[in-house]
């Protein structure tokens, strides 16, 4: 079977390895294009771009997905699938770009989406983040097939998986990115079949999550030391920190040296209803583990 996958960060990374492990070896791989991370801003390939060079896949890397680039691309390789509809089908995880209905329509039997929820549940770019920060005790993966609505189109298939109360957005997020690809790895060779009696979502049911800015992530001192104190707002701060790590990365404010500074809130848990953090860091300082 010939196909495409889109994918950028480490979740589809993960999806894309194991596929390609399983025999299902895309065309190629498109992805953002690298960028610049962390303090000395290096420039970073994506994961997944990562994994395509290890094993000697295309890559491709547009500042902005249209059809008349993707086809401008696969001409320069010497190939005219997009023009004759050979694609049998798209695998589209984390892409991070929104796909033109033109494009998602090239494949043969469509383009499959895979998200980190059981759909129509949390809908949106923080899936598992919201499912965190919820307190949601199930979540799951869904393979569905897209169309130009948001995590809209009928669903394929989906597992579900439990959430483990010390479950942080990386712990959660390479569990379904396993369980994602696995459940691909399953439909995959019957994938006709399962398109055929792919089922509509339950619009009523429908739920949306918002990506998280800086400020999301910022506890007040004065809650802080509430939750800490006598338990107030112990839970929702506890959340916060395992779901908004590493980003956008939860922080406070202390004084220190005479002057404000901020300090990340790495790490935390509940004891006796009260919140106890267990690792921080002080800006311009290394990492502290509190006993």
């Amino acid at each position: 079977m010939k196909y495409l996958f889109f994918g950028t960060p480490e979740l589809a990374a993960i999806i894309l390895e194991k596929l390609i492990k399983a025999g299902f070896i895309p065309e190629a791989v498109i992805c953002n294009p690298d960028k610049p991370v962390g303090r000395k801003k290096i420039i970073t390939a994506p994961a997944t771009k990562i994994i395509a060079q290890k094993y000697n896949i295309p890559v491709w890397q547009p500042e902005k997905i249209n059809l008349q680039n993707l086809l401008k691309y696969d001409t320069s390789r010497g190939r005219t699938t997009c023009h004759n509809n050979k694609y049998d089908f798209f695998v589209v995880a984390a892409y991070s770009q929104i796909i033109p209905k033109e494009i998602l329509e090239i494949p043969r039997l469509g383009t499959i989406g895979v998200h980190p929820s059981l759909l129509p549940k949390h809908r949106g770019a923080t899936p598992i983040q919201t499912a965190i920060l919820n307190g949601d005790e199930i979540t799951g993966t869904t393979l569905y097939l897209m169309d130009e609505k948001m995590d809209h189109g009928r669903i394929i298939s989906n597992l579900k998986s439990q959430i483990l109360n010390l479950s942080t957005y990386e712990t959660l997020m390479r569990k379904l990115a396993k369980l994602s690809a696995d459940l691909l790895i399953e439909t995959l060779p019957n994938i006709e079949n399962k398109i055929k009696n792919a089922q509509p979502q339950n619009e009523a049911e429908a739920t949306f999550t918002r990506k998280f800015a800086t400020e999301d992530a910022f506890i007040k001192p004065e809650d802080l030391a509430a939750a800490i104190q006598s338990g107030g707002k112990a839970v929702e701060i506890e959340r916060k920190i395992r779901a908004l790590n590493p980003e956008p990365g939860v922080f406070t404010l202390r004084q220190a040296q005479g002057k404000l500074k901020r300090m990340k809130l790495l790490e935390a848990e509940i004891v006796d209803e009260k919140l106890k953090l267990t690792k921080i860091q002080v800006e311009g300082k290394k990492p502290i583990i509190l006993s």
